[in-house]
């Protein structure tokens, strides 16, 4: 039988998701597996929202995820949970980063934000991790290893090897933040 994993990465600009998914591509290729990767970030570099659908196993035949069908949401903000919850597998997990960052475009056409995101997701799944992945990042010194704290938690939900996450980390962090950036996967791999 065929198994394919289905992770949908979801923010906004400048938080990192893009580098996620690249690492989490390549994290499932170096593991063996037949990968597949679309982005959408045409508003990225101005704070608008970012969706990465990774799918990887034996063949994989099409990058996109449908509805209903992740197997786990890795949301690196709170409302950003709530806007993709509709894609998350009964039976399937979501991570999200305990933390709102209001889109401009938002203020800008008159949206309010989602009054409780995480309340609101909590009644569509009960396999919530909630992650204060800034507070962390913060804590190790770096407000920019969020993306890796929370890969940290998401390995814990994949049967991929450490070793081959901290190698490809390695190699796909700037230079120089190799060991901070490790140290910051194991933080997230810790919050269980």
């Amino acid at each position: 039988m065929n198994t394919t994993h289905n992770v949908l990465i979801v923010g906004v600009g400048g938080q990192g998701v893009l580098l996620a998914s690249e690492v989490l591509s390549s994290v499932s290729m170096e593991a063996g597996f037949d990968t597949k990767k679309s982005e959408v970030h045409g508003m990225a570099q101005r704070g608008g929202v970012v969706s990465s659908h990774v799918r990887f196993g034996e063949k994989v035949y099409s990058a996109l995820i449908k509805e209903g069908e992740a197997d786990v949401i890795l949301a690196f903000e709170q409302a950003e949970a709530q806007r993709w919850i509709h894609f998350l597998r009964p039976e399937g997990s979501i991570i999200i980063n305990k933390y709102k960052l209001f889109p401009p475009i938002a203020s800008m056409k008159g949206f309010d934000y989602p009054e409780d995101p995480i309340g609101a997701v909590k009644k569509r799944t009960a396999n919530v991790t909630v992650v204060e992945a800034v507070k962390l990042a913060n804590g190790l010194g770096n407000s920019r290893l969020v993306n890796t704290i929370l890969l940290g938690v998401l390995s814990l939900r994949l049967d991929i090897p450490t070793q081959i996450w901290e190698k490809v980390i390695s190699e796909r962090v700037p230079k120089g933040t190799e060991k901070l950036n490790i140290t910051a996967f194991q933080e997230g791999r810790s919050q269980q």
